[in-house]
């Protein structure tokens, strides 16, 4: 008998190759506009007439807000489709909150490595254990390792998912802190408040900004997509397991019993 899943050689299709492919194109126009054609920040003392600003290291700000934005948004959505799991219990919502948090902690290592060498040129230290928001994000990375470490752990899968989605849960609470640290705690954070949402950027920078955006979603959604057709194929995997090992237990009982039956007439 063939197996059902073998059919399927990847988790690709003609739609998600295209969106790959815009995506990739997507990643180095970006890359261009970040470190080629967009200036530096350099500004000029008013007093001492002498040049300050992040400099070069400016350029890292099209990285790594977008990348925070798409943590927000990969979290959320594994917190919704947990929810969603314990209300429905149907598996898409769980392998749809499982695929959103593991791709989602992907990108929150991302915003703290690419944090962490901003911080460096910028203030001095690559890591500063006082900041709030440092250490708020920090605790959400940590939260949705837990929660994927449980993920690994030997349970009945409808048992882990409850779990798994509680967890889920729990840790989106300290998203809002995340978020609004830098105006909640403004004294205990070497960050600035939103550059964005002050306007204090525009031209070429604003654009390159919003094209970083756009490229991280594609990135995003490109994973989520393999992500979640990976969980999917792997749930269907272990159905069809199932069902063969309890086809087969069947058949030993009844060649079993066939066995009895001629047994007892001879």
């Amino acid at each position: 008998m063939t197996n059902p899943t073998s059919s399927v050689a990847t988790t690709g299709s003609p739609g998600s190759r295209a969106l790959g492919l815009a995506t990739l194109a997507g990643l180095v126009g970006l890359l261009v506009l970040a470190f080629v054609l967009t200036e530096p920040d350099v500004r000029i003392h008013p007093s001492t007439g002498q040049e300050i600003g992040q400099f070069d290291a400016v350029r890292l700000l099209y990285l790594h807000v977008p990348m925070a934005v798409i943590t927000y948004v990969a979290y959320s959505l594994a917190a919704f489709a947990s929810a969603g799991y314990l209300i429905k219990r149907t598996p898409w919502w769980d392998v749809t909150a499982h695929a959103a948090a593991e791709v989602g902690t992907v990108f929150c290592f991302l915003v703290l490595v690419t944090g962490s060498i901003w911080g460096r040129p910028v203030w001095n230290t690559w890591w500063e254990w006082g900041d709030v928001r440092l250490m708020t994000t920090l605790i959400l990375f940590l939260m949705f390792v837990g929660y994927l470490a449980l993920r690994r752990t030997a349970a009945d899968p409808r048992v882990q998912a409850r779990r798994a989605a509680v967890v889920a849960l729990v840790a989106i609470v300290d998203l809002p802190l995340v978020n609004r640290s830098v105006e909640w705690w403004e004294n205990r954070t070497l960050h600035q408040k939103s550059t964005l949402g002050e306007l204090k950027i525009e031209d070429l920078t604003l654009f390159t900004l919003m094209v970083g955006f756009l490229v991280f979603l594609m990135v995003f959604s490109w994973l989520l997509l393999h992500r979640f057709r990976v969980g999917w194929l792997t749930l269907a995997a272990g159905e069809h397991q199932v069902a063969a090992a309890i086809k087969e237990r069947r058949a030993e009982a009844d060649g079993s019993g066939v066995a009895s039956a001629v047994g007892e007439t001879s």
